[in-house]
């Protein structure tokens, strides 16, 4: 098993939860933490909650870096209107994350890598960063060569996940349109997101 696929386990088992909703996960089997100390549990103080809260939105992008997602706060802060909707709105603006709504390929890891790759353009220039902007309207496309790769096959007809309505889908040319940021109720996650404590940690 990769690193990266013990990484990913990890933060489902640490965290408690199914983060991405998928059959396989080991808190389907064990809902204690990983380690010797994994079964004991305590009443978590209110920091333990607001960092919970961040931790499974940042697990849940890919395991974000910190310095990273403090940008993303940042700027959600700086931006009008719930800070909090608009973080969860940048977050999906990523452009490994709308791959991944998109179903281009089965999980938000495989996204990561398959953008850093080089297997995406958007409007029809190729883009290899995974935490690139995707704006409205923009068309984002898995390149022609890369279309019967296992990995898109397996993420096509996965029938894990729904289509979100501010992402549309044209399969037959592997071709997605980023329609607009959602607010928190539009996006499809298997378990409860509270962007609200996010905040109150980072503005503690």
């Amino acid at each position: 098993m990769s690193k990266r696929l013990q990484s990913k386990y990890k933060i489902n088992r640490r965290l408690g939860l199914n983060l991405w909703g998928r059959p396989k996960s080991p808190v389907n089997k064990r809902e204690y933490g990983p380690g010797q100390h994994g079964q004991r549990r305590r009443k978590p103080s209110d920091f333990g909650v607001q960092l919970a809260a961040k931790q499974k939105l940042k697990g849940y992008y890919g395991n974000i870096g910190e310095k990273q997602f403090r940008r993303y706060y940042a700027e959600a802060s700086r931006r009008r209107g719930d800070t909090g909707e608009n973080l969860v709105g940048l977050l999906e603006q990523r452009l490994d994350a709308v791959v991944y709504r998109a179903k281009f390929v089965p999980t938000v890891f495989a996204a990561r890598q398959f953008v850093n790759h080089g297997h995406i353009t958007v409007n029809g220039k190729r883009v290899n960063i995974p935490s690139y902007n995707v704006a409205e309207g923009d068309e984002v496309q898995v390149k022609a060569k890369s279309r019967e790769l296992p990995l898109v096959l397996e993420g096509v007809e996965s029938v894990e996940r729904d289509l979100p309505d501010y992402i549309e889908v044209d399969y037959k040319n592997m071709k997605a349109t980023f329609v607009r940021a959602p607010k928190l109720a539009d996006v499809p996650y298997p378990v409860s997101m509270e962007p609200n404590l996010v905040i109150e940690f980072y503005s503690r």
